[in-house]
């Protein structure tokens, strides 16, 4: 009985895998093959950067003026986004340009030549609705100073409807 088992769970494992072997298909087959187009990428950010200083190199002056630095300590970005990424034919293109208010697409983009473009897409609804990105700047410091100006936030930063093309030029 138990070799009956056996040999039964060995043929059904042998079809199994004859069914889902690849088999390569032809150009034509392909072509009328169809399936969902885009990439979605969906992250949820926790961004640390310890310090950003900016430092004007200038010398000083007669009046002491001149030089310095100021740095932002203790920098946070988190929050969820989710984007779509499609590629767009130049008709396409051309048509979303329009609709989001570009008036002379030609001043960055050749309308006659121009080839498809990336679209990458913030949606306006996303899963998390209402979980939006927000930075923090823990203090900000002038020169080598222990004192500190105090901090910065942008909360519940709305991305949502924001749109990116990518193109070759």
């Amino acid at each position: 009985m138990q070799f009956i088992k056996t040999a039964v769970a060995a043929a059904l494992a042998t079809l199994a895998f004859s069914a889902s072997a690849m088999t390569p298909i032809q150009d034509a087959e392909l072509s009328t093959v169809s399936g969902q187009d885009g990439v979605s990428i969906a992250a949820n950010l926790n961004i640390k950067i310890n310090s950003f200083t900016y430092t004007d190199t200038d010398a000083l002056d007669a009046s002491g003026f001149g030089g310095g630095s100021v740095s932002f300590n203790g920098i946070k970005v988190n929050g969820l986004i989710a984007a779509n990424i499609d590629i767009l034919s130049k008709a396409s293109f051309l048509a979303a340009a329009g609709a989001a208010g570009v008036t002379n697409p030609g001043t960055f983009y050749n309308p006659a030549t121009g080839g498809d473009v990336v679209q990458i897409a913030i949606p306006a609804s996303v899963v998390a609705d209402g979980h939006y990105l927000n930075v923090s700047v823990d203090s900000i410091k002038m020169g080598n100073s222990a004192a500190s100006f105090g901090s910065v936030a942008m909360n519940q930063i709305d991305m949502r409807g924001t749109t990116v093309w990518i193109f070759a030029h």
